[in-house]
Parts: C-alpha cells; sequence; structure tokens
C-alpha cells in the first residue's frame, strides 16, 4: 500500500509562476488593499471593484502556467497517495496533473450564489451585475474572504490526522485556521517545510525537516527524501 503524503500549499509555490502575494508587498495585493477585496465589507462597500478585481486575478491565471514544484508534486502520485490542500484560489496543481486537491480558500475559477452558499458553478469569464443563480440573485467569486468561515477546514483536519507524512510548501504559516493544521498531524509523522525564510515552529512534537529553498528547488530535495523513506 502507497504511504500517505498530505501537503499544505501556499502562495510561495504559486508566485513562481508568475502569481503574486500581497504578504511579500505591504498588505497590498496587485496594488489593492486586501481589506477591499477580500473581505465580506469591501464586497458590501465596493462590489463592482471586487468583481474588477476578480476578473483581472482570473485573466491572470490563464496566462501562467504551472512550475516544477506542481510538476514534481504530481508526479508523486506515481508513488505515494497525495492529497494536497491548498490556501491557493488558482488551478496550478490541477493543471500540472494532481488529482486530490482541497482548496481552502475557495477557488477563482468558480463562482457562487450570495444567498446560497452551496450553489456553485465553474466560471472562466469576466462575472458582472446581472450574473444571477436560479433565484435571480447575483453571483459572486467563490472565494474564502477574510473573516469569512471555512467550510473545507473539518475535511483538512481529517487529512492532516490520517497523514503518514506532511510537507509545508510555499506559506508563511500566518494564515488561520491553515496555519494551525499542523498541530493536528500524529506526533509520529515527519513533517518537511519548505520555505526559503523559514520561521520558527513553535511547540513541534514531530520530526521537522527544515529545506530553506524555493518551491521548484525544494521539491526536488523532498522528492528525494521521500524516494529514500520507501
Amino acid at each position: 500500500m502507497k504511504k500517505k503524503l498530505v501537503v499544505l500549499t501556499g502562495a510561495g509555490i504559486s508566485a513562481e509562476s508568475g502569481i503574486k502575494t500581497f504578504r511579500d508587498s505591504d498588505g497590498l495585493w496587485e496594488g489593492h488593499n486586501v481589506n477591499d477585496v477580500a473581505t465580506p465589507e469591501g464586497w458590501h462597500k465596493n462590489p463592482a471593484l471586487v468583481l474588477d478585481f476578480y476578473n483581472q486575478r482570473r485573466k491572470q491565471l490563464k496566462e501562467v502556467q504551472p512550475n516544477l514544484g506542481h510538476i514534481i508534486l504530481a508526479e508523486l502520485e506515481n508513488e505515494f497517495d497525495v492529497f494536497i490542500i491548498t490556501q491557493n484560489v488558482d488551478d496550478l496543481h490541477e493543471r500540472a496533473g494532481s488529482t486530490n486537491v482541497l482548496h481552502l480558500h475557495g477557488e477563482l475559477l468558480k463562482v457562487r450564489s450570495t444567498k446560497n452558499p452551496d450553489y456553485i458553478l465553474n466560471w472562466r469569464e469576466d462575472l458582472n451585475f446581472g450574473d444571477f443563480d436560479e433565484n435571480k440573485n447575483q453571483l459572486r467569486p467563490h472565494i474564502v474572504w477574510f473573516g469569512e468561515e471555512v467550510p473545507a477546514l473539518e475535511e483538512a483536519l481529517i487529512l492532516t490526522q490520517s497523514a503518514d507524512y506532511f510537507a509545508v510548501i510555499g506559506t508563511s504559516l500566518q494564515v488561520y485556521p491553515a496555519a494551525g493544521l499542523i498541530d493536528f498531524t500524529a506526533p509520529e509523522t515527519p513533517i518537511f517545510y519548505i520555505d526559503p525564510k523559514p520561521i520558527k515552529i513553535q511547540n513541534l512534537r514531530n520530526q521537522l525537516n527544515v529545506i530553506p529553498e524555493v518551491a521548484s528547488e525544494g521539491m526536488k530535495t523532498l522528492k528525494k527524501k521521500l524516494m529514500g523513506l520507501i
């Protein structure tokens, strides 16, 4: 039986494909204050700005490609049962070939009803005023904004608890509740942490392997380490 590898990924793995992260630029995301474009308050204050912002992100996503970090993760499915828990809203893991991807913070290529959170549609083009659900309610980006509940969190916890190996790639471990997942690994589960500027993880009971590299280079190292454990 294949061992289960559970991977938590963040903005760092997509940054190498050209997708910017607001945490690298003083709280601005593509020139916008995060509170204006990634909170329920921002949506209620200026929905036109929010719609345009995510329309631009959707267009940008079509122009970028998965990088080596994404590709190696997908290749690891040949040797492990790989489950990816991602904080990213892009589809680069899927495009690289990964088959088990759980999006904690929503998906850029989906929209949902403002009144019914279970009404979700695939959506690749611009989202505009007048794009409604079946009951004439406005559609919004299918993104978990700051201050909103994380519906996929329970599934992520179950995956984390069942991991034989757990890897953290390209995340600052500053955004909760995602950052807290690492505390739910079994004590005997080795943890691999890939980040060019790794933070000190406090009170960790697990064996920790720090790989201080960008995601693509770190994934090469991680693959070698994991293959040595089989």
